[in-house]
C-alpha cells in the first residue's frame, strides 16, 4: 500500500529507474567550489567545509552512453563537519547545444527514496525537451541514504515479501498486534543494517549536499526541477540558501507546513479523488470489472473486492498470493498516471476470476521489487527521511483507532488503511529532527510551483499553499488528473517550464493549463 508518506513520480518510469545505475569513479576532473564562490561573490563556505566545497570530480562513463558519472563527498555529520564523511553519487550527461551553456540543473524525481541518478538516465537526460537538454548539462545526485549514495537497508528479500503482505486494516486486537510488530522489526531492521547513516538522511542535509554539489560544479546559482518529494527538497534548499536559489520547478508540490497526521490524511483523499476520476472512466468502459452504473456502485464493489481478499487470497502462481493489502498498493499504483488505468482495468479482472498475477506485478513495480525477489531500497530510504523530518503521526493503534473515522470520511476506500500506515514512524529508532514550518525562502529568485488539480499523491492545495508561503513563489496549475504535471503531455505546462528554465520568464501567476 503507498501509504508509508510515500510522494513519487509515477508519470515518469521512476519505477524501473533503479535498473539504469551503474558504479562510478576515477576519469578527468573539472570545477570547484572557489570558481562558484568568487562568481557569484557569495561568502566562502565556513572552514570546516572547505575541503568538501574545493573537491574536484572525477568523471568517467558509466556504462549508460551519453553519461558520466562521479563520486562527491559530504559530511556525515554537519554539526561534526571535520569527522567522517559520506560518499554520494552524482551523474551528469553535458549540453548538447545548440545555443549558449546556461549551466547545470539539477533533478529529482520524489520519493523520498527514489533515485535521480536512475531517473536522469532513464528520463530527464534522454526524455526532458530537447531545448532545455541543448542549453543545460542534466545532473542528479542520488540523495544521502538513497540508491548508490550510502544506502538505508532494513530487511531481506523474503522479509520485505512478508511486510507487503500484513493486513493494515486490522479487525481485532491480534491483528493489530501483527501490524505493530511488523512496524517494529522494520525499524529494527534499519538501525541494526544502517544505524550509523539513519541519523543523516534528512531532507535538510540532502539540501545541503545540493549546495556543494552546485560550488563544485562551478554554478553561480542551482537551477533544479523537483518533483514530488522533490519540491520539498528544492523548497528546503531555497530556504538554507536563498542567494544561490536559481531557476526552480517545484512539481506536484508537498506542503512544509503541514504535520504528518494531516500530510497523510490529505494524501488519503488524493487518492480518493484519483479513484474516483478512474471510477468515472471505468464504468463508461464496456469492460470495466466494477460495473457500468456509477462511481458509488463502483466504490462499492472495489470495498467489497479487497473484503473478500482479506479472508480469501487469490492465487498467484507463485508463493505469495494476492491479500488485500497487494491489491491495495496494484490499485494505488494506477491512480499516479491515468494511462495506467486500461492495465488495472484488466488486472482486477483477471483477480475476479481467480488470476492474481497482474495486480501482484503492479505492486512489484510500485515496491521496486524484481523478480529475483530483492528490493531496491525505495521502501527504507522513504521511511528514514520521513521519520527525520516530521515527528510521527501517531504513536499508538489506540491513537490511530480513534482517528479512522477523520480517514474513512477522506476516502471510504483507503482511509483505514492509510490511517494504520501512518502509524510506521511511532516506532522509529531515530528521533525526527524536523518538524512542520511554513517555508517563505525570503530573496529567493521567483519560483515555479504547478499542481495538478486531481493528483492523487500530492493534493492540488499543497501546491497552493506551498507557492503562498514561498515570497517570491508562483502557481501553475494543470487541470487533469495523474501525479505531477511536466513532460505529461500538455503544451501549455510544458512551454511555460520551458520559458522560464531558458529564458527565465517566469509564467504569469495564477495561470491555467
Amino acid at each position: 500500500m503507498d501509504t508509508r508518506r510515500l510522494f513519487r513520480t509515477f508519470a515518469l518510469p521512476l519505477a524501473t529507474a533503479g535498473l539504469f545505475l551503474s558504479g562510478c569513479s576515477g576519469g578527468a576532473s573539472d570545477g570547484s567550489a572557489s570558481a562558484g564562490a568568487q562568481q557569484s561573490g557569495q561568502a566562502a563556505p565556513a572552514a570546516e567545509l572547505e575541503p568538501y566545497y574545493s573537491q574536484k570530480l572525477k568523471w568517467r562513463e558509466c556504462g549508460v552512453p551519453g553519461f558520466e558519472c562521479a563520486t562527491m563527498k559530504a559530511p556525515l555529520d554537519y554539526a561534526d563537519a571535520d569527522g567522517e564523511s559520506i560518499d554520494l553519487a552524482v551523474a551528469r550527461k553535458k549540453a548538447t547545444g545548440p545555443g549558449e551553456r546556461i549551466g547545470s540543473l539539477l533533478v529529482n524525481p520524489g520519493g523520498p527514496g527514489g533515485s535521480a541518478v536512475g531517473y536522469l538516465q532513464a528520463y530527464a537526460g534522454i526524455g526532458y525537451p530537447a531545448p532545455v537538454r541543448a542549453r543545460y548539462d542534466m545532473v542528479a545526485v542520488d540523495p544521502r541514504g538513497v540508491a548508490r549514495s550510502a544506502p538505508v537497508e532494513c530487511l531481506t528479500g523474503p522479509e520485505m515479501d512478508a511486510y507487503t503482505q500484513v493486513d493494515q486494516t486490522p479487525d481485532d486486537s491480534a491483528e493489530a498486534s501483527e501490524l505493530t510488530a511488523a512496524y517494529k522489526k522494520f525499524a529494527a531492521g534499519c538501525e541494526k543494517r544502517s544505524g550509523k547513516v539513519l541519523p543523516h538522511v534528512s531532507t535538510v542535509e540532502a539540501a545541503r549536499d545540493m549546495d556543494i554539489l552546485r560550488a563544485i560544479l562551478g554554478d553561480e546559482k542551482l537551477h533544479y526541477v523537483g518533483a514530488s518529494y522533490g519540491t520539498f527538497l528544492g523548497a528546503t534548499y531555497a530556504e538554507l540558501f536563498p542567494d544561490r536559489t536559481g531557476r526552480l520547478v517545484l512539481d506536484g508540490a508537498l506542503d512544509p507546513a503541514l504535520p504528518a497526521r494531516e500530510l497523510n490524511r490529505d494524501q488519503t483523499a488524493g487518492f480518493e479523488t484519483a479513484f474516483r476520476a478512474f471510477a468515472a472512466d471505468c464504468v463508461k468502459q464496456a469492460d470495466c470489472p466494477l460495473g457500468t452504473t456509477s462511481v458509488a456502485d463502483a466504490t462499492d464493489r472495489l470495498k467489497a473486492f479487497f473484503k473478500q481478499l482479506d479472508t480469501e487470497p487469490v492465487p498467484t502462481g507463485e508463493s505469495r498470493p494476492l491479500g488485500e493489502a497487494l491489491a491495495t498498493t496494484g490499485v494505488i499504483s494506477a491512480m499516479y498516471d491515468e494511462g495506467a488505468w486500461p492495465q488495472l482495468r484488466s488486472a482486477l479482472t483477471a483477480a475476479q476470476r481467480g488470476e492474481g498475477a497482474p495486480l501482484l506485478a503492479m505492486a512489484d513495480s510500485y515496491y521496486e521489487r524484481g523478480t529475483d525477489g530483492s528490493y531496491a531500497n525505495l521502501m527504507f530510504a522513504n521511511a528514514a527521511v520521513n521519520c527525520l523530518d516530521l515527528p510521527a503521526a501517531f504513536d499508538s493503534t489506540e491513537a490511530v483507532e480513534a482517528a479512522v473515522p477523520e480517514f474513512e470520511k477522506a476516502s471510504p476506500v483507503f482511509g483505514k488503511g492509510f490511517a494504520y500506515a501512518s502509524l510506521n514512524c511511532g516506532y522509529w529508532p531515530e528521533q525526527a529532527t524536523g518538524k512542520a514550518h511554513r517555508i517563505t525562502a525570503e530573496g529567493a529568485a521567483p519560483i515555479v510551483v504547478v499542481g495538478t488539480t486531481r493528483d492523487p499523491a500530492t493534493p492540488y492545495k499543497w501546491s497552493e499553499s506551498l507557492a503562498d508561503q514561498l515570497s517570491s513563489g508562483t502557481l501553475l496549475t494543470y487541470e487533469g488528473d495523474g501525479h505531477t504535471a511536466y513532460g505529461r503531455g500538455s503544451d501549455c505546462i510544458d512551454t511555460a517550464i520551458n520559458t522560464y528554465l531558458l529564458e527565465g520568464t517566469v509564467p504569469k501567476d495564477g495561470k491555467r493549463c
